[in-house]
């Protein structure tokens, strides 16, 4: 027969097990308090600002880092080991001589990379503050304990020794196995575009006669070039095929400043296909838009109409109109990936716009609401109140997208007010569906977004 182990050292067994997993509670605790507060390191590459902390923990083995663009969360290019990997937020662009090489990357093959380093040096600096604010919450969490059960000093000093050992081995374990090889991968860097994986469009360079007597320049999509609208007589063939309009906000604006505009907006436009690259547009190719802007070499103000097209606003609203709903798990999705590819491509955009000869004021106007509260009139061609507050609610973030990249880069950025005049009012500002153009601007419209323009231009 075996002797019964006696109760005292199984209650000693018992007690230190506890107290092993009560550690193992405090250091998670502590590690997981560190993570959440520990602030972003702030690094300055090229005049340029960037915060670098850490994603939230993930169950995965490994995976992409983010990028923070303009309010999106995008998935970097790099794959990370562990379930720690770094958070990236730009958050200051400073126009200077560097920004191009900052966002598109140096030129000769050999240029120092010296926008992973300091990416490498950021993320070491986080974990060292993790590490710190780690071992300082174990022991405020121990010491309360401590307090609470009134144990003697030499017990607490035991304590919180053997708390600190346990939370600091655990936390830079992790560290050393799961976010060591980080800064490696980060040194790798050298431009914004290979970090979020942005293909660059060619350099855009000036095409065709210098313009000296241009005053300002509107570049975009149809809103801009006034789909829908009267086409002035003797307007060019590339005019006609643009469909831009004698009744467009840039001849608006036009008329109230005694400026000669430069309406360079063409329906269908994107900023890949439109603004920075050629757009075919019914078998004819238009050069870029900036391409032609950049011979206006003496225009002080430059507006900027764009992202609808990017994103398929117009597809998007017609699916909703005839789907039995429009905020499926599958078109969500579809609509969070075309708003990160517009968030590159739009990064692109204002980068080149910053480095206009002569920096002129630019504008990236938002979009105006075309539903308003008054919605009754919409419900016969299929768009209930539900659908209705899925498309607002979807220009709504491709808005705050435009503002933040604006603000950004220093930019101003308005939003016409239709409000008492969206599509169910006496006197709508919005084409109606059997009109040239549905949801485009009426010559009211494109008015008040003349206005909007004219009103921050005068602040």
């Amino acid at each position: 027969m075996t002797r019964p182990e006696p109760a005292g050292r199984r209650q000693r067994l018992l007690r230190r097990g506890a107290e092993l997993a009560a550690l193992l509670v405090v250091a998670a605790v502590a590690i997981a308090v560190a993570i959440k507060t520990t602030p972003m390191q702030t690094v300055n590459v090229a005049g340029q600002v960037i915060n670098v902390g850490t994603t939230a923990p993930s169950w995965s083995l490994s995976g992409p880092g983010e990028v923070d663009l303009f309010g999106q969360s995008l998935p970097t290019t790099l794959q990370f080991p562990g379930p720690l990997r770094p958070r990236l937020a730009l958050s200051q662009i400073t126009i200077n001589s560097e920004l191009t090489n900052f966002v598109r990357g140096a030129s000769p093959a050999g240029a120092e990379r010296a926008l992973g380093s300091q990416l490498a040096d950021g993320w070491t600096h986080y974990f060292a503050w993790q590490t710190t604010i780690a071992g300082l919450g174990a022991l405020v969490l121990l010491g309360a304990v401590a307090g609470w059960r009134r144990l003697p000093r030499r017990t607490t000093i035991k304590l919180l020794v053997a708390g600190l050992v346990v939370t600091e081995a655990i936390n830079v374990g992790a560290i050393i196995v799961t976010a060591s090889r980080a800064p490696g991968l980060l040194r790798q860097v050298s431009s914004l575009n290979q970090l979020v994986g942005s293909e660059p469009p060619p350099q855009v360079r000036a095409r065709g006669r210098p313009l000296p007597g241009v005053q300002a320049v509107v570049m975009g999509d149809s809103t801009a070039a006034g789909a829908g609208l009267a086409v002035a007589a003797g307007s060019s063939r590339l005019s006609r095929v643009c469909g831009r309009s004698s009744d467009s906000y840039a001849q608006d604006l036009a008329a109230v400043n005694g400026w000669q505009v430069l309406n360079l907006a063409c329906n269908s436009a994107t900023i890949a296909h439109g603004l920075l690259g050629p757009q075919d547009r019914h078998g004819k190719i238009i050069p870029p838009q900036l391409a032609s802007a950049q011979r206006a070499r003496n225009a002080s103000v430059i507006i900027v109409n764009i992202g609808a097209n990017d994103l398929g606003w117009s597809a998007m609203v017609r699916y909703c109109a005839v789907a039995r709903r429009c905020d499926d798990k599958a078109t969500t999705a579809y609509f969070q990936q075309q708003l990160a590819s517009f968030s590159k491509d739009y990064l692109q955009l204002l980068s080149q716009l910053a480095t206009l000869p002569g920096h002129p004021r630019v504008i990236i106007n938002q979009y105006y609401d075309p539903f308003g509260p008054q919605q009754s009139c919409l419900g016969p061609a299929g768009l209930t109140p539900a659908k209705l507050a899925t498309l607002t609610s979807r220009l709504t973030t491709l808005n705050a997208v435009l503002a933040k990249g604006a603000t950004d880069f220093g930019f101003l950025s308005p939003q016409p007010d239709f409000t008492g005049h969206q599509l169910c009012t006496s006197q709508p500002y919005v084409q109606w569906f059997d009109d040239p153009a549905p949801f485009h601007p009426t010559a009211l419209g494109q008015l008040a977004i003349a206005l909007t323009d004219q009103a921050v231009l005068r602040e």
